[in-house]
Formats: C-alpha cells, structure tokens, sequence
C-alpha cells in the first residue's frame, strides 16, 4: 500500500504553485492549469466530474493569491478571480502533478481493465 503523498514545502508565485513532493521531486503548476483542475462543486459536477467551469471564463492572468493548509491532506487556494471553494488534496494534487515523471507516468499507464 502506498502512503499518502505529504508534500515538503508549498509556495507560491503570481504564475504558480511550487511543491516539494521530494528532493528530487518538485511539481511546478502553472496557475490557471491549477484554477481549471478545481474539483469543487462549482466546478465539477459532484456525481458525475464533468467539467462545469467554463475554461473561458478563467482569466489567461489568474493568480493564486492566498494558499491556506487544509488539515494535514490538502490545500485550499484563493485565486484572483475571487475563487475560494476548491479544497486539492495532496493526493489529487500528485495525481496532476506536471513534472515531466509524473507526466511520462501518466501517458504509459493504459486504460483500467
């Protein structure tokens, strides 16, 4: 069994959101591409996970503003577009995580049996 992914260090940027999974592991996300993967009911549908946000309507400037810690599993991030409602796991968070590992990861990974 895996254990939960705790992250070593989060900051953040105008432009991004820095985390430090591990030494040699560091997730660079880009702000809107995090804006956009909000999972909030808002954004998603709750049953169903379709995407409700309207990509357009995401400014191409939106900053992360405030990071807040949620617990010991997530974070929540109010944004510049007055969003605040989303809660990232630290798990969904390694799930999207865009470092090139994770990426490469993700494309060999086939459909579920």
């Amino acid at each position: 069994m895996n254990a939960l992914p705790i992250p070593e260090r989060i900051h953040r940027d105008d432009r991004e959101v820095v985390i430090t999974w591990a030494a040699d592991h560091v997730g660079r996300y880009v702000a809107r591409y995090l804006r956009l993967e909000c999972l909030c009911a808002v954004c998603r549908d709750e049953l169903t996970g379709r995407r409700l946000l309207d990509p357009d309507a995401v400014p191409e400037d939106v900053k992360p503003v405030v990071l807040s810690l949620v617990g010991s599993y997530a974070i929540r991030v109010d944004w510049s577009d007055g969003h605040n409602t989303g809660i990232y796991t630290y798990e969904y968070l390694r799930k999207i995580c865009p470092c090139a590992a994770c990426s490469s990861d993700r494309r060999t990974v086939g459909p579920a049996s």
